[in-house]
């Protein structure tokens, strides 16, 4: 059924992406951020291609349909419209907007959605409105330095940093297609602000475990939050890894988190130790029949974001730890005892390596080691919980 501007202006933004259906290939793409773009699916060559044509309501669905009737002529015609795309509502071929949509729309493929949307939205909202138009070859080095001003004074550096390596991406893509000849990016090395030395998470230290065990199995709020808390510790995952972790993604001693929710853009195997399978039966007895693992209080949504932090609130650790600092607890730990390679560790909090073939290998390569590793660090744990040494009997 088609479209109606109304629909269009209504529809909101759910936990996963969703596509509302023109037809002819054309949708509008929603993700959980909440912008809505304009995309059409094809064929060209026997191959699957997608089309943007900008974001809603910028680009109305009356030019999103005029976008889509070009394209098919094209097609008719026999020619592929990524080539001829940048003629239409974005400007002139050759236009920065053009281009880096084009750029985009190729990248996108192997980008999970949300990184995708991440990089499409800083150059909709930082950079279009001011270079968009212009002409490629035209820009030169000190506009694109008065663009990421801009960004800079909002005191978000690493978004400028990312800016600016999507914008060198755009101009190194446009030299390739013959539109440029030169990357004006290149001479901003050091103007710009650097970014400030990272911050790291607070954590625990390895004499500080029992007492906060200790800590949280006395919580006097609500068994959820402490048990979600504690299996975090076993499992190592973020936050938001537990908080919209599904039961379907739970087979026997293996917990498969998908590629769209991870930082690193694959799957993540967690394997699950006696100790986690214990907390993960408790779980599951307090989220009935909820299909999420930790879900909220009405069951059809997970915990809030802020439900973990609070509770290391209450329990006195305000400014001293956070659940993310869990993970450095385990780093440190694991890396100083010497027993296990610095790559399995890695893997177990999920760092990519940036080498899509050696992460694809050392996903199976390092699971057995990792298995160890994750049973060890359980009953690491296990011998500091004054309420759990029972575990290390079974």
């Amino acid at each position: 059924m088609p479209l109606t501007d109304s629909a269009c202006r209504a529809a909101k933004a759910e936990t996963a992406a969703k596509k509302l259906s023109d037809g002819g290939g054309l949708y509008l793409y929603i993700p959980p951020s909440g912008s809505k773009a304009w995309r059409m699916n094809y064929r060209f060559g026997g191959k699957q291609k997608t089309l943007s044509f900008g974001t809603y309501p910028r680009v109305t669905l009356a030019d999103a349909r005029a976008l889509r009737e070009n394209a098919k002529r094209a097609l008719a015609d026999g020619v592929d419209p990524f080539a001829i795309k940048g003629k239409t509502a974005t400007g002139a071929h050759d236009s920065f907007e053009a281009i880096a949509r084009e750029w985009h729309a190729g990248q996108e493929s192997s980008w999970v959605p949300a990184h995708a949307e991440r990089v499409l939205s800083r150059f909709v909202r930082d950079v279009f409105p001011d270079l968009g138009e212009r002409s490629v070859a035209s820009i030169a080095a000190p506009e694109i330095l008065e663009v990421l001003r801009k960004v800079e004074a909002r005191g978000a550096l690493d978004v400028t940093k990312r800016l600016r390596q999507s914008m060198g991406a755009v101009f190194r893509y446009a030299i390739a297609t013959s539109r440029a000849t030169r990357d004006p990016v290149a001479d901003l090395r050091g103007a710009l602000k650097p970014n400030p030395k990272p911050v790291h998470m607070a954590s625990l230290k390895a004499n500080e475990i029992g007492e906060f065990l200790g800590k949280l199995n006395s919580y006097d709020g609500e068994r959820q939050t402490a048990l979600s808390i504690e299996f975090i510790m076993h499992t190592i995952v973020r936050t938001n890894e537990l908080r919209f972790g599904l039961w379907t993604e739970v087979d026997g001693d293996l917990w498969r988190i998908p590629a769209e929710r991870m930082k690193a853009g694959r799957d993540h195997l967690v394997p699950l130790t006696k100790q986690s399978k214990r907390l993960l039966a408790e779980l599951k007895k307090i989220a009935g029949g909820s299909e999420w693992i930790v879900p909220g209080a009405r069951g059809d949504k997970p915990i809030s974001q802020n439900t973990m932090i609070f509770a290391l609130y209450r329990l006195g650790y305000h400014s001293r730890l956070t659940v993310h600092g869990l993970r450095g607890t385990f780093s440190t730990i694991a890396n100083e005892s010497g027993l296990w390679s610095a790559d399995s560790i890695e893997w177990a909090l999920a760092h990519s390596s940036g080498n899509k073939v050696r992460s694809s290998y050392n996903h199976a390569a390092y699971l057995d080691e990792r298995r160890r590793l994750m049973a060890w660090w359980s009953d690491y744990l296990t011998t500091k919980n004054p309420n759990d040494l029972s575990a290390l009997l079974d």
